[in-house]
């Protein structure tokens, strides 16, 4: 019996719609750092969480019913790490460059792979990575006084808060059907942010300018790369996704480039490169899982 062809996204293949999900998220990264001259950190994450909720509840349409203490502390716990970690993210990116705010945030996820797998190259591999972000940072060509330990500071609880994310992803997609636990944390995050950023922002968040950017931050970081990204994974191997998600670091940087101008001395893209590198040498181990992102903010 011939197979039916395949239509729309799955007739794509899923390594081209991987990597159309890494630059659409990096790229969304780069359009919220135009937004926080506008709305500060604060208004930033709040409109973030508001509008990629709305777009997720309606996708979805969760069910709320029926769920026990335990389903609502786990997702209640994600909800908290995901606001956290879009908040010290963001902050980070006030202060950095996104490719160098990425490449070191992108240490959370690569440690939290060598910690599970145990082997004996892959915490080589976290070592050459370390060394990345001394470089790519700057803190072994900078004076110490120069250097923006704040921003490396934020950048580095962003990589924390997204280790703790992937194992609280795992946990709630086991007690959630569907895109029902995403939705449901970024609505929670949402509620917990709103009364904050409209304390900070006030009506600078339903501005025409601030809208349009928020609308395109949320679709650019969260729904299409999410839903790209969950049609890939039905027919790639988790290793080569893995693999794929590492190039995030370069991204990043093209998308600083490309949308704010900003570029990297050459010892930062060398720093770079070995952080790309290790998480390819980590990540792209088969069986090994990667760090998934639904919902997540880059």
């Amino acid at each position: 019996m011939t197979p039916a062809p395949r239509r729309g996204l799955d007739s794509i293949h899923p390594v081209a719609l991987v990597l159309a999900a890494v630059v659409s998220v990096q790229f969304g990264g780069a359009l919220a750092v135009t937004l926080l001259p506008l709305v500060g950190v604060v208004g930033s994450v709040t409109l973030r969480l508001v509008l990629a909720a709305a777009v997720l509840w309606a996708i979805a349409r969760p069910r709320l019913r029926g769920r026990t203490r335990g389903d609502w502390a786990t997702v209640g716990l994600f909800a908290l790490t995901l606001t956290a970690m879009n908040l010290a993210f963001y902050g980070s990116l006030e202060r950095l460059p996104i490719g160098v705010a990425v490449t070191i945030e992108f240490l959370g996820p690569l440690v939290l792979a060598a910690a599970t797998s145990r082997r004996g190259r892959d915490v080589a591999a976290v070592g050459a990575a370390l060394v990345g972000v001394l470089l790519i940072s700057q803190a072994l060509t900078v004076p110490l006084a120069e250097l923006d330990l704040v921003g490396i500071a934020l950048a580095a609880a962003a990589g924390a808060c997204w280790a703790a994310y992937i194992i609280l992803s795992g946990r709630t997609g086991a007690r959630f059907e569907g895109l029902d636990g995403i939705a449901i944390c970024m609505a929670l995050g949402a509620l917990a942010m709103a009364p904050f950023g409209i304390w900070t922002a006030g009506p600078d968040l339903l501005t025409t300018e601030v809208l349009v950017r928020g609308i395109g931050i949320a679709l650019l970081s969260s729904a299409i790369p999410y839903s790209l990204e969950l049609v890939a994974l039905r027919r790639l191997a988790a290793g080569v996704f893995g693999v794929l998600l590492s190039l995030e670091p370069a991204v990043a940087a093209l998308a600083g480039l490309v949308v704010l101008q900003q570029s990297l001395a050459p010892v930062q893209v060398v720093g770079m490169a070995l952080v790309v590198a290790a998480s390819v040498l980590v990540l792209g181990r088969r069986g090994s899982g990667a760090p998934g992102r639904p919902g997540r903010v880059n």
